[in-house]
């Protein structure tokens, strides 16, 4: 059998032991009364009462990460999800055979234990138990004798070596759910109705990016794992939703980076008769607002720097960042053609398939990114960067757009949402013609393009009337990490996307 060679010989040598004895290895159930945590809080709080008192009648279960045996006593600590505690074993209570039963365990091993709380002569909040039930065998060792996890690979393809070897780990999981569930209050709490769209769609749009495909059998079709929530949240603004988020994974089918995991969580959000400034507002305030409910403050520390996430933010317009970082004004470059010729006199490399839109892009990533430290607006996109985002009211050629960046990561992107299902429509034939030689060369490999598809039935759904809206799109992933003080993406994510080891899971 693949891998059991490396399951220790001992530990299959105990399980057997105690299969001999008549005793089940792996119970269904254990009742259990009180977390540690709640055993230990309940004890101090009796014992602020009553310096002699003791808590008598509780049941706890937990992982045995340490195990001292002293003559007719032992002490072991085992651990739960609230925390750990120390089990006190003792020879005159439990009776010779079920003492010598704790010699049959392993650290790892999972055991319930019932008795009274106490505190020791060293001050430690103790159960004395009465009797003890064998929950789970392990077969394989815990990683490096409770020391912590140390190697990063191992950490994220063995997750739950992670978890269990380092509590820093699972505090930072905890967290993760924490601001999850700080985002969702934020938004309830003004108004938004959480909802859930399709993961598996038949066209795949909301956003420039390479899609995974899969196919279903009794449909008889491909179908696109969703690489953005957006277009199913509009149709739900013409149907009469005014507030609508949803929190969910979506699928990109391009590079892995310490900012960039192939499935990663977005919240989007839709406002009715709201437009981008309203959202720039209500953006700076939720980040702020869950920075203040998980860590109780607005200025965090990230990689050894003070970030002040305190609104208001700093705005400034996409076209103004460009000219001050690297000289490039690009309302001044019409066509793909002139700006390439501009960057590659600046000694760039230029992709000879992008479009403007994209070379935009790779200059603001280049020259304005990597400086916006503190949170920043970027505002006022070009139009061939954002298909999906209404016509700046002032500026020709510009969109009303906006992504947000805090320590060099956008965390935010934002629009006025158009909702003119004509020049939505002609936007994506237009986009399509500009990327045909791309999506020719993507069809010619195999491969599927990185363009936004032309959806007849949302264009349709918009020709019944879609509502003046505001959108957002937030990175939980990346907001996670900025609170958490993580510089890579995997840190922050249970089960990151790891190739594949065909030999089989190494030790």
């Amino acid at each position: 059998m693949a891998g059991q060679e490396r399951i220790e010989q001992p530990r299959l040598e105990k399980l057997s032991r105690l299969i001999d004895r008549g005793l089940d290895p792996y119970p269904h159930k254990f009742h259990r009364s009180h977390t540690a945590r709640e055993a230990t809080r309940l004890f101090l709080e009796l014992l602020d009462k009553d310096p002699s008192a003791t808590l008598p009648g509780v049941s706890l279960a937990g992982r045995i990460t340490a195990a001292r045996f002293m003559g007719k006593a032992a002490f072991f600590d085992i651990r739960d999800g609230s925390g750990k505690i120390q089990i006190f074993f003792r020879r005159d209570s439990l009776g010779d055979d079920k003492y010598e039963l704790l010699h049959e365990l392993d650290l790892g091993d999972f055991i319930g234990a019932c008795g009274h709380v106490f505190k020791t002569r060293s001050g430690e909040v103790t159960v004395e138990a009465s009797d003890f039930t064998i929950l789970a065998k392990s077969l394989r060792p815990m990683p490096e004798k409770w020391h912590g996890l140390q190697d990063v690979e191992k950490r994220y393809r063995q997750r739950y070596l992670d978890l269990i070897a380092n509590e820093e780990t699972r505090e930072l999981f905890i967290r993760r759910s924490g601001v999850i569930n700080a985002v969702r209050n934020f938004m309830n709490a003004r108004g938004f109705i959480e909802v859930e769209t399709p993961v598996l769609q038949p066209m795949y749009g909301g956003a420039l990016a390479r899609p995974f495909i899969t196919h279903h059998h009794a449909l008889g079709q491909d179908l696109y794992p969703r690489i953005a929530l957006e277009l199913y949240l509009k149709r739900l603004l013409i149907g009469g939703f005014d507030k609508v988020y949803e929190i969910g994974r979506v699928f990109r089918n391009e590079g892995i980076s310490t900012k960039h995991n192939p499935e990663f969580t977005m919240m989007e959000s839709y406002e009715a008769y709201a437009d981008y400034n309203d959202v720039m507002q209500m953006t700076e305030e939720l980040v702020s607002d869950v920075s203040a409910k998980i860590l109780g403050t607005t200025k965090i520390s990230f990689a050894g720097e003070t970030i002040d996430l305190t609104p208001p933010w700093k705005r400034i317009p996409l076209r103004q960042a460009l000219i001050d970082k690297c000289g490039v004004d690009f309302m001044q470059y019409p066509d793909a053609d002139s700006l390439s010729s501009r960057m590659k006199e600046m000694g760039l490399q230029v992709d000879p398939f992008k479009d403007r839109g994209r070379l935009i892009d790779e200059l603001l990533s280049t020259y304005v990114e990597p400086g916006l430290r503190q949170p920043t607006f970027l505002t006022d996109y070009p139009i061939d960067m954002s298909p999906l985002a209404k016509l700046h009211r002032d500026v020709p050629g510009l969109v009303e757009r906006f992504e947000a960046f805090i320590c060099s990561m956008e965390v935010a992107n934002a629009f006025s949402e158009l909702n003119d299902p004509r020049e939505q429509r002609e936007r994506f034939s237009r986009q399509r013609q500009m990327h045909a030689a791309e999506i020719e060369r993507a069809i010619a490999a195999g491969e599927l393009p990185e363009t936004d598809m032309i959806d007849d039935d949302f264009i349709t759904a918009m020709e019944h009337g879609m509502p003046p809206a505001g959108g957002l799109g937030l990175g939980i992933d990346r907001l996670v990490m900025l609170l958490s003080d993580r510089q890579s993406i995997r840190e922050v994510i249970l089960f990151p996307q790891l190739k594949t080891r065909h030999e089989g899971v190494e030790e």
